[in-house]
């Protein structure tokens, strides 16, 4: 056994490098923080939403048929126009031959600009109960309606029934539409109108006190006279029938903008003042009828209409108004785009679990036929390269299993500046076995493509096989994954890597991912000539191909990534060897695991980017850019950036919507998973137990693989760079014959 060394373990100041990767290193919290608001901003954009359309918080009661015990006689039987001045109930009344005309449920994109064109036609006013809820989404529409010269009051903000909503609910429901009105139209209003009110004979012992509490605060509550069904569509004639008040009383009379259909109430509406009109009727607002009870001036159209029920807004309520109103404007641009991206996710997730079924099968009866082969038998010696760092636990481990290789190697383990006397327990376990094919070479710490080039630059034979240091092989592991360079056109060679400590929890969702995830798509991958990775567990290289691509590069965390992708670029085919098996030590921790995917995400994007100019180039450098970088783009960046939204929008619709219609579909996605998977572990020979973790992976591991993606983007945008990170391992994966597939 040999032994080179460049270095003594002396302790020793940290290297520029070094000190590089701690400052990004330290950057990576906040990054890790900024990922998690990016998903908490998105949930709260769709809860906004819903709650504007009232999907969340909606509540479809309307009470009926309630007593009027504890309501005073003189609001049942008086105006519609209900005050509490001095804290007492007062009704008012519409004067003879005048109409107060109201419409509710408003503002609406399509009816509303309509009626406030028949009212300007006709120059007469209207008062408006808006829901605030419409007027946040639609403010241009309101602020056209009050420069008008029309009136505005509160609907609420999601048109519920406040006699069943709690005090506090009732005050938010109206402060929410104050800022609204705020917002969209610089002003707010004393105006009320409950949904699902009528004449003041309907108030009941439930609503009396929400009338009571909104009088006390200032809020005129409005009520109607006579009420022109338009919502029921009976035609435009009865509209105007119903619409018309008896023997020339005056009155509050009711239509709809909004809340439906309402071409009728478009129609009817020129004919009804017309006939109005000629019966000699004026035309006021809410507020004109207030005035003249009081003895001012009345109403009764032109731009010198009245608006006493307006106030202007200022302060905090007018700039919470405008937040409001442009946090409503980016919702109301947001989901749409989102339920887009679902679409094209959901279509994206499915092609890709029936691309990899139909690929994996004709992949596995491809390579597993009889006949098969890659040409004649390859036996001459290899050389493994071993890079380590504070690999004691797993060294010897390794380093066992490769002393029952049936194909001659030579070992190559490259200690990179290990602290942990890994060079002395690769040294002991080899005498120990008495290998002497075994070389340990030394450096400073530089980090893994370096140590794995100095292997490179170490080795002695032609075909150089890489594995980490935490790695073990079975016996026939090398032999079968060198095979395939019988082909001379074939540069490097992907493994199956399997998880060894599969019997944790983390361990046992792990073991699932590489088995359906990393070994189907690579199978996929093999058949499509654009393998993206050779994992760095398991692969095996020509020495020449790696030393012209200039070695594993360090502009990249995915060395293995960016080597794959060179050697494609120079002409190099790229395959999967099912049959050569490596197992390894999966992150043990919650912690662990994110460093490591973080890693791997990060610098698969760094290494797309670095070669993008394969996307224009011709050749097999022109064919992975074209093939291999969009289906990795899409399958590993942009499907898994945007898969939260399907987990998102199901417990969303659970929530808020349709809970079994969403469980259904979130079923049936996971039915479809569970497919792929039985299949992956059918052509792999593993034990489908480990599938049973699977529904509980798709809750909470897949939850934690999204975040890591949304990291990686996040640092991708803002710059950052980490070094080779060592993961803590605990050495319990032993040679394969200990460990249970």
């Amino acid at each position: 056994m040999t032994t080179t060394t460049s270095s003594r373990g002396r302790r020793r100041a940290p290297t520029r490098i070094e000190r590089a990767a701690g400052r990004a290193a330290a950057l990576q919290k906040p990054r890790v923080i900024l990922a998690a608001l990016l998903l908490l901003a998105l949930t709260s954009v769709m809860l906004l939403d819903g709650y504007l359309r009232a999907e969340v918080g909606g509540d479809q009661r309307v009470r009926t048929g309630a007593s009027s015990s504890e309501v005073p006689d003189a609001v049942l039987d008086g105006g519609p126009i209900l005050t509490f001045r001095g804290g007492r109930a007062t009704t008012v009344s519409v004067p003879d031959r005048t109409i107060a005309l109201t419409f509710d449920d408003g503002p609406n994109p399509t009816w509303t600009p309509q009626v406030l064109a028949v009212l300007e036609k006709y120059d007469v006013p209207g008062t408006f109960f808006l829901v605030g809820s419409m007027v946040s989404r639609y403010p241009g529409i309101v602020r056209n309606l009050v420069r008008q010269g029309n009136e505005v009051g509160i609907h609420t903000f999601t048109h519920v029934d406040l006699s069943y909503q709690s005090s506090a609910r009732v005050h938010r429901e109206i402060t929410q539409t104050q800022l609204a009105l705020a917002g969209a139209a610089g002003i707010t209003t004393t105006l009320f109108r409950a949904p699902y009110s009528s004449e003041t004979d309907a108030i009941d012992n439930y609503s009396w006190p929400v009338y009571q509490e909104l009088g006390e605060e200032g809020y005129t509550s409005v009520f109607v006279d006579t009420d022109s069904d338009d919502w029921k569509r009976p035609g435009v004639s009865k509209i105007v029938r119903w619409a018309t008040p008896e023997d020339g009383e005056g009155a509050s009379v009711l239509f709809h903008d909004a809340g439906g259909e309402r071409s009728q109430t478009i129609a009817a509406l020129p004919e009804y003042i017309e006939k109005m009109k000629a019966k000699g009727y004026t035309f006021t607002t809410v507020s004109g009828v207030l005035e003249e009870q009081r003895g001012g001036a009345r109403a009764v159209g032109g731009t010198g209409r009245l608006q006493a029920a307006h106030r202007p807004a200022t302060g905090v309520t007018l700039y919470e108004g405008k937040a409001l109103v442009a946090a409503v404007a980016v919702a109301e641009w947001t989901v749409p785009v989102l339920s887009v991206g679902l679409m094209v996710v959901g279509v994206a997730v499915m092609g890709r679990f029936a691309m990899m079924l139909v690929l994996a099968r004709r992949h596995h009866r491809q390579r597993n036929r009889r006949r098969f082969g890659w040409g004649p038998p390859v036996t001459r010696p290899v050389s493994v390269i071993v890079p380590a760092y504070n690999e004691k636990e797993c060294i010897a481990n390794t380093l066992e299993s490769l002393a029952r290789s049936t194909h001659p190697i030579e070992v190559v383990v490259v200690d990179d500046g290990s602290t942990d006397g890994t060079s002395q327990i690769a040294r002991a376990a080899a005498d120990r076995l008495g290998m002497r094919n075994v070389r340990i070479v030394r450096q400073e710490n530089a980090g893994k493509p370096a140590a794995l080039n100095n292997g490179v630059r170490s080795a002695r034979h032609d075909i150089v096989v890489m594995m980490d240091g935490d790695t073990v092989f079975e016996p026939d592991t090398v032999r079968q994954l060198v095979q395939p360079f019988a082909d001379p056109r074939v540069g490097a060679v992907a493994g199956n890597a399997k998880v060894g400590n599969r019997d944790t929890l983390i361990g046992a969702w792990q073991h699932i991912e590489y088995v359906m995830g990393f070994n189907l798509d690579r199978r996929m991958y093999d058949l499509l000539r654009c393998m993206p990775t050779i994992p760095g567990a398991i692969g095996a290289f020509r020495r020449e191909a790696v030393l012209e691509a200039g070695g594993m590069s360090e502009d990249t965390l995915a060395e293995d990534t960016d080597i794959t992708i060179a050697l494609h670029r120079a002409g190099w085919q790229v395959v999967y060897q099912e049959h050569a098996r490596a197992w390894t030590e999966a992150p043990g921790s919650l912690k662990q695991l994110w460093s490591q995917r973080y890693r791997w995400s990060y610098g698969t994007m760094q290494a797309l980017w670095k070669h993008r100019k394969s996307l224009t180039e011709k050749g097999p450098s022109g064919r992975f850019g074209r093939v291999g970088m969009p289906l990795v783009v899409l399958f590993q960046v942009v499907t898994p950036v945007f898969a939260p939204l399907i987990d998102v929008f199901t417990v969303y619709s659970m929530v808020f919507v349709d809970f079994r219609a969403a469980l259904l579909a979130w079923l049936a996605v996971l039915g479809v998973q569970l497919l792929c998977a039985a299949y992956a572990f059918r052509l792999d020979r593993e034990k489908y137990r480990y599938l049973l973790m699977m529904p509980l992976q798709q809750l909470a591991y897949r939850q934690m693989m999204y975040l890591v993606l949304i990291h990686s983007c996040v640092t991708a945008l803002t710059g950052g760079r980490l070094r080779w990170q060592k993961l803590k391992r605990t050495g319990e994966v032993g040679t394969p014959s200990g460990v249970s597939s």
